[in-house]
This record gives C-alpha cells, structure tokens and sequence, in this order.
C-alpha cells in the first residue's frame, strides 16, 4: 500500500486491488527509490548496460523455464521491455482513465521489482512530481497541479508523459532488440493499448476503456506508431468479441513456432475467434 497518500493514490488502489498482480507504492520526495534486492531503477536501465544485462538475465532464464528452449538475445530483449513498459505504463493510464489526473515520471523517478513472492507482474516504487488535471478537479488547487482545458490537451499529456518516460528506456532497449525508430515506438502503443484494456476488463469499464484508447491513440499521434487498432469480430452465436491489432510483433513465434498472440497480425480471424472463445470460457 502507498505510504503517503497523493492525488493519485485512489487511483492506484483501485488498481491494484482489481489486479493484485501489480503493487505500487508512492514514496515521499525526501525518500530515496529503492535499489538492490531484486529492486531495478528505470534510470539504470535507461543508462547502466550492467543492470540491463542482469535485468534481462531474468528474462533469458524465465523462457528457459516456461517453454523449455533458449530464445534468440533480441527476444529476450523484446520480452524484458514488454515485462518492464506494461506496468510503467499503467502509472500514467491508471490514474488518467480512473481519475483524470496525469503524472509525470520521468526515469529518475520510478523503481522496478519483478521477483516480489506473489505477484505475478511485480512492484514499482515511484516518486510522484507534477499532475496535468482538469478544470473543476478538486486536486486543481493542490501543490503540483497543472490545469489544462479539456480532454483532448490531458489526453496529450498522457502521450507526452509516457514519451518523456519510455524514450530513455526505448533508447536502452533498442539496440538489444535490433529496432529502431518506428518499430520501438509500435511497441510503446501496444503496450499503452494492451495494459490499460485488461486492467479496464478488471473495473468492469472495457468498453469505455477501448472509446478512451482509440481517442488517444487515433493513429497520427507522433512519436508512436499506429492506432489502438481495435475491432470487432462475431462469434459462431452471433457474439461480439473485440480484438485489435499490435502496431508491432512480440516475437513470441519464435520461442513456440505453433503459437501467436491473440492480437498478432500473424493470426487469422478464425483463429482469433477460437482464440477469444477459449479465454472466454476458462
């Protein structure tokens, strides 16, 4: 639970209580992020080829264990960012989308542990700056609150704080993963689009989560690269099951040749569908 409480806490506490998978603690500005122990900071990574290389160490060996085979190093690499930018990103769309409020963390501000017993994606510690938030919010008036006009200028602070964030980590990343450019900033919208659209399936809102998503990510939104992509397919009752596709691959065929994600433009309709079906009944 949060140590202090900000005007993000109810928003990460609805969170991870409806995905209990993720931890988040906010730590005070006088408090330094935590480090050692399993604990990576996002400027290390961002800057330290030592701890990106004992960060992704933890990847080689994890697909070794789930699938029985070594990946490729730039898959691994792919599988580190996925594991490190799906919840990074949830600190910027989590409380955007739950409480219309947007933060700022840039790499200095942000802890990553992934082995925490018990919760299947990890904790992160961060130290929350500035908020972009609305007219009317009752946090306008707090220290650190930066009001902007309307829905459209906070859905720009949403793409420009998770930019300001991800673009050091990308820049880390990239050279690892053998892309560059547009493929690196593909990955980021998928990451936003893919995070925020499960934890919303949790709150019971998917469907506003899928109108919010392709108003933030309409296609033309730089430096990312494609849409929220959503779409819908029918089932054999005549049943709508959404689906979307990635603006980039994961490379998750390379380690299970028979495999695809159910989102991957690798992967038919029919299969999708089957896919969805299958999801839907576990």
């Amino acid at each position: 639970m949060p140590v202090s409480r900000s005007p993000l806490t109810d928003a990460y506490t609805r969170l991870t209580e409806a995905f209990p998978g993720l931890a988040i603690t906010e730590e005070p500005a006088s408090a330094p992020l935590p480090t050692g122990d399993g604990w990576f900071r996002a400027a290390d990574l961002s800057t330290d080829p030592a701890a990106l290389d004992a960060f992704l160490a933890r990847d080689d060996a994890q697909i070794l264990r789930d699938y029985g085979r070594r990946a490729r190093p730039d898959v691994v690499a792919g599988f580190g960012l996925h594991r490190y930018a799906w919840p990074a990103c949830l600190l910027i769309t989590a409380p955007w989308f739950l409480s219309r409020r947007v933060p700022r963390y840039p790499v200095t501000h942000v802890s990553y542990d992934r082995t925490a017993p018990g919760l299947s994606v990890g904790r992160m510690a961060v130290r929350p700056t500035d908020f972009a938030c609305l007219p009317g919010d009752p946090a306008a008036a707090l220290p650190g609150a930066r009001v902007v006009p309307d829905e459209e200028a906070l859905r720009a602070e949403v793409r420009g704080a998770i930019a300001e964030h991800l673009e050091p980590v990308l820049a880390a990343f990239g050279p690892r993963m053998r892309r560059r450019g547009r493929a690196l900033w593909g990955m980021a919208t998928d990451e936003i689009v893919e995070g925020l659209w499960y934890v919303a399936h949790l709150f019971g809102e998917e469907r506003r989560a899928m109108r919010e998503l392709e108003l933030l990510l309409p296609g033309a939104t730089k430096p990312y690269a494609g849409a929220a992509g959503f779409r819908e397919l029918t089932g054999p009752d005549g049943e709508s099951l959404p689906t979307r596709d990635r603006a980039s691959c994961c490379m998750f065929y390379t380690v299970r040749p028979e495999d695809t994600c159910v989102t991957c433009p690798r992967t038919c309709d029919a299969d999708r569908v089957t896919k969805l079906l299958a999801t839907t009944a576990a």
